[in-house]
C-alpha cells in the first residue's frame, strides 16, 4: 500500500507531529510504499524570513532522519524541491468550488489566532490535495484537525475523474484515534501556531521549563484528581502501554498525588525516550551535506513517481494540444 503524508517546517518540530505523524510513518515503512515529505511551500503561509525557512526545513529534515526514517525504505523529499505539484495545483483548482473551501475551518481557525489571510492560506487545501493525488497515495495518516482537508482531496479526485475520466487515486484517511489530539501545555491542541508545544529535541533546561508551567486544576492533594481533559495525564499516557495507563489512571483517582511529582516524572519520561534520538540528531546537525543529498536523492524519485499522475491529468484536460 502506498501511505504518504507530510509535515510544514515552521518551527521546531513537537510532541503532537512525533505521535500524530512522525512515529507513525517510521512505523509504515517497514511494510509499506512509503512517501514522506517537508511542505515547505505550505510553510510559505505562515514563515516570512527566508532565512528561518531555510533553516526550519532542514532542522525538520534531520528531526526526520534521527527519529529513523530509512530514506533507503522511503521516499523522502522536501515538497519545493519537485515543482510539478503547483501545476497540478492549478489543474485542481479549476474545478474547486469556493463554496468547498469557505466551508473550512482551518482558515477561519488560523486568521483567528492572528496568521495574515492570504489567497495561499485560503487556498491551502488545494495545494494539499494536489501533494496528495500527484504521488497515488492510498492512506494519508492526518490529524484529526487535517481530516476536513483529506475529505477536499478526496473530493476534488472524484470530481477530477467525473470530468475528466480516470486519472487520480481516491485517497483513504488514516486517522490513529490514541493520539487523535495531543494537548499542548495550555490545553489546546499543540500547535506551533498556538505557541504551547513541547518540541521533540528540546534542551533539559527549556523542557523542565514548560513542563513546570503546564497550569494545574486546584483540587486538593488529599482528594482524587480528574482524568479527562487533564493535560498531565494525556501528556504522560502518550509514553504508556494500556497497562503504563491502567496504573497511572489508579495513581490519579487515589488521594494523595501532588501535580508536581507528575510534572518531574514527565520530564523525565521525556527527556529519556528522546536521548537516543537527540544524539543522532546531533550528529546530523554537523553532517549537512549527508542531510541534503539525501533530500535531493528522494526529491528524484519523488519526480518519477509524480511524472505518471501529472503527464495522465494534462492529457485528460487537454493540454497535450499535439495528440488530437
Amino acid at each position: 500500500m502506498r501511505i504518504l503524508s507530510g509535515i510544514q517546517p515552521s518551527g521546531a518540530l513537537h510532541l503532537g507531529n512525533y505521535f500524530g505523524m512522525m512515529n507513525r510513518m517510521v512505523n509504515y515503512q517497514q511494510n509499506n510504499e512509503l512517501f514522506c515529505f517537508l511542505v515547505n511551500y505550505h510553510a510559505l503561509t505562515s514563515v516570512f524570513d527566508a532565512n528561518l525557512l531555510r533553516k526550519q526545513t532542514f532542522d525538520a529534515a534531520s528531526d526526520f532522519l534521527a527519529l529513523g526514517l530509512d530514506p533507503d525504505k522511503a521516499v523522502f523529499w522536501v515538497q519545493a524541491d519537485v515543482p510539478e505539484v503547483t501545476e497540478l495545483t492549478w489543474l485542481l483548482s479549476n474545478i474547486t468550488g469556493i463554496g468547498l473551501l469557505e466551508r473550512c475551518h482551518s482558515y477561519k481557525d488560523k486568521t483567528a489566532k492572528g496568521i495574515p489571510a492570504s489567497h495561499g492560506l485560503f487556498s491551502y487545501p488545494v495545494l494539499m490535495a494536489a501533494d496528495i493525488l500527484l504521488y497515488g497515495a492510498d492512506k494519508v495518516p492526518v490529524g484529526k484537525d487535517q481530516k476536513q482537508h483529506l475529505e477536499v482531496a478526496r473530493d476534488l479526485a472524484i470530481r477530477f475523474n467525473n470530468t475528466y475520466g480516470e486519472t487520480f487515486v481516491v485517497p483513504e484517511p488514516d486517522i490513529e484515534e490514541d493520539f487523535a489530539t495531543v494537548p499542548g501545555i495550555d490545553g489546546q491542541k499543540m500547535s506551533k501556531s498556538y505557541g504551547n508545544t513541547i518540541e521533540i529535541f528540546a534542551d533539559e533546561k527549556s523542557l523542565r521549563k514548560k513542563i513546570m508551567s503546564i497550569k494545574t486544576d486546584s483540587t486538593p492533594v488529599d482528594e482524587p484528581k480528574p482524568i479527562e481533559g487533564n493535560i498531565l495525564f494525556d501528556l504522560y499516557a502518550l509514553f504508556l502501554d494500556e497497562k503504563g495507563k491502567a496504573d497511572l489512571k489508579e495513581r490519579f483517582i487515589t488521594p494523595g498525588l501532588k501535580y508536581g511529582d507528575i510534572k518531574k516524572e514527565i520530564f523525565e519520561v521525556i527527556r529519556d525516550y528522546f536521548a537516543p534520538y537527540k544524539k543522532e540528531r546531533d550528529r546530523l546537525a554537523g553532517d549537512k551535506k549527508y542531510v541534503m543529498e539525501t533530500m535531493q536523492k528522494g526529491a528524484r524519485k519523488a519526480r518519477q513517481a509524480a511524472a505518471v499522475y501529472l503527464e495522465r491529468a494534462r492529457r485528460n484536460v487537454g493540454l497535450d494540444y499535439n495528440n488530437f
